[in-house]
């Protein structure tokens, strides 16, 4: 499996250059049947890494550009008459999907952001009283503009819960950089990238995820994790048990990527920042990053 894994990986690099922990974290995320968000400005590659993914991964792709006056309907589908068919006929939306794109969701409506909440936790959507199943895997990567830059609207916590990952891709280095002014267009690249995994061998690996093991000491950890991050000051509330499963989760793919059948210690630290930041900001951009800092160091593996 870890070779599998290793290919994916050795793949994406090729098209999004000197982000190796990002796109393990992406992956992982996948693995982990979990959702991705990736906060940044615009230009470094969000949209490259969602379609370069689906594309090793074989899966089917849509990319829903959030705007303020995009609607529900545009997101999830509508029915129409047909007069040929002398009914109503449904018109599915592009959340129907087997990775989904939604590009600056931060610039939509509160109830168009809304929208995405059922499918992201229960995989399906009920539009004008009929419950659709999504396809399999659904895997949504969002894309956020820092709150700072305007015409955006703020992710509500209950929202931000459902992803389970938060990336940030930043500025390459100069040497990545470099490589990228002289090589070939990006998009070009993804275009030319061929399917490496079957969605047999995706789901073989997702779920492989669930028979990793962890031991009664590893879940002692992310207790006292959860735990501590409910006492820190300045917080209205720390993580929640979604979180803590989320965490588990994320740690069994990561063992699972680093080819072991058991979550160690150094698992459950590749990936709580990107677990545990988006849910201990609260309102107070640039602090949270501070308080995994903090629960990392001052919560002991043994105790």
């Amino acid at each position: 499996m870890r070779k599998l894994v290793d290919t994916v990986v050795s793949e994406l690099n090729q098209i999004l250059l000197g982000k190796d922990q990002q796109v393990r974290l992406a992956l992982c995320g996948l693995l982990a049947r979990g959702h991705l968000l990736i906060e940044d400005i615009p230009g470094m590659g969000k949209t490259t890494l969602s379609h370069a993914l689906a594309k090793v991964m074989g899966l089917s792709y849509q990319r829903i550009q959030f705007t303020n006056d995009l609607l529900p309907a545009d997101v999830l589908g509508y029915s129409m008459y047909d007069k040929q068919a002398g009914s109503l006929v449904f018109h599915p939306g592009p959340i129907f999907a087997q990775v989904v794109l939604a590009d600056e969701i931060n610039r939509a409506s509160p109830r168009t952001q809304s929208a995405l909440l059922e499918a992201m936790e229960e995989r399906q959507v009920s539009i004008e009283g009929e419950t659709r199943p999504l396809p399999h895997p659904f895997f949504v990567i969002a894309t956020q503009n820092p709150i700072e830059q305007g015409g955006t609207y703020p992710l509500p916590e209950s929202q931000l819960d459902r992803f389970l990952m938060r990336l940030r891709l930043g500025y390459p280095d100069p040497r990545a950089e470099r490589e990228l002014l002289e090589g070939e267009d990006r998009r070009v690249l993804t275009e030319k990238l061929g399917t490496l995994l079957s969605q047999a061998d995706l789901e073989t690996l997702q779920e492989g995820v669930t028979r990793i093991t962890a031991s009664p000491a590893l879940l002692d950890y992310i207790q006292r994790l959860l735990e501590q991050s409910r006492r820190m000051p300045g917080l209205l509330y720390g993580l929640s048990p979604r979180a803590g499963l989320g965490l588990l989760r994320a740690s069994k793919a990561w063992a699972l990527m680093e080819g072991r059948h058991h979550v160690l210690p150094d698992d459950i630290q590749a990936v709580f920042s990107a677990v545990a930041e988006h849910r201990l900001e609260q309102g107070e951009s640039g602090k949270s990053t501070e308080r995994v800092r903090q629960l990392l160091a001052t919560v002991s593996v043994l105790e």
